[in-house]
């Protein structure tokens, strides 16, 4: 797909791995709608940046865990910026969930964010990506989603049905549209790690070192461009899985 004169819509853009999908999706020519929940400045703040370079960017509030306020996010974007060509989720809860504390709201919260909102947002514009005859949507899983990890059982488990979301989601917008999956592993360091919880993730990776967000952003790119590559997850962790 050319990019040019398209609209992405990427959720959870003003922070992060976000940030570098919107950034390289105008960088090729899109008009990028950044979504944003609790990162107004973030948003703005790349927003402008994005609008020095000569982009189109506008930036879009909303709670993913509010159904009805998903489905204004889709209309607005496409009242803004146009029909949505490429939809990026990747806003994502990932946070500790110790067995002993976990409760009702943890899962709820992971589930919404993580599985749901894709699946809504998927819904809405991939159905009327399949009518226009063209579309991309990329989900952002994880690399190490099919192994559970101790004390993240919700997010585990939101990130397993993602790749199934992905890959039922290829079959039933088919052919007109292209679903896909990319599983980040060690990217950046993780918030609040010491150097001695860095060295271990880097020990434990074959690269030896944190892919950084635009590794992450370069797989996005990979995966809009192709017209042959439907239903796949695209692993970006530097071959930690093989670990």
């Amino acid at each position: 797909m050319e990019l040019s004169g398209r609209t992405a819509l990427v959720t959870g853009a003003a922070q992060r791995i976000g940030r570098a999908i919107a950034t390289a999706l105008a960088g090729h020519g899109a008009r990028v709608a950044v979504h944003y929940h609790g990162s107004a400045d973030e948003a703005q703040a790349l927003v402008a940046e994005l609008r020095r370079t000569g982009a189109a960017a506008e930036a879009f509030a909303a709670d993913l865990r509010d159904a009805t306020a998903l489905r204004a996010l889709a209309a607005d974007v496409e009242a803004r910026l146009g029909p949505v060509d490429v939809l990026v989720n990747n806003a994502s809860v990932f946070h500790a969930t110790p067995l002993d504390t976990l409760g009702e709201r943890e899962w709820e919260e992971n589930l919404a964010v993580n599985l749901t909102a894709p699946y809504l947002l998927s819904l809405q514009l991939g159905r009327a990506m399949r009518r226009r005859g063209a579309g991309k949507i990329v989900n952002l899983g994880d690399a190490r989603a099919a192994r559970p990890v101790r004390d993240y059982l919700p997010y585990g488990v939101s990130k397993v049905g993602l790749v199934a979301l992905t890959e039922a989601f290829a079959r039933e917008l088919a052919p007109a549209v292209q679903v896909n999956c990319v599983a980040p592993g060690p990217i950046l360091p993780p918030r609040g790690a010491s150097p001695i919880d860095e060295a271990r993730i880097l020990a434990h990776t074959p690269l030896g070192r944190f892919g950084g967000p635009q590794a992450v952003a370069d797989a996005v790119l990979h995966l809009v461009a192709s017209d042959f590559v439907t239903g796949t997850t695209l692993v970006v962790d530097g071959g930690r899985s093989l670990v």
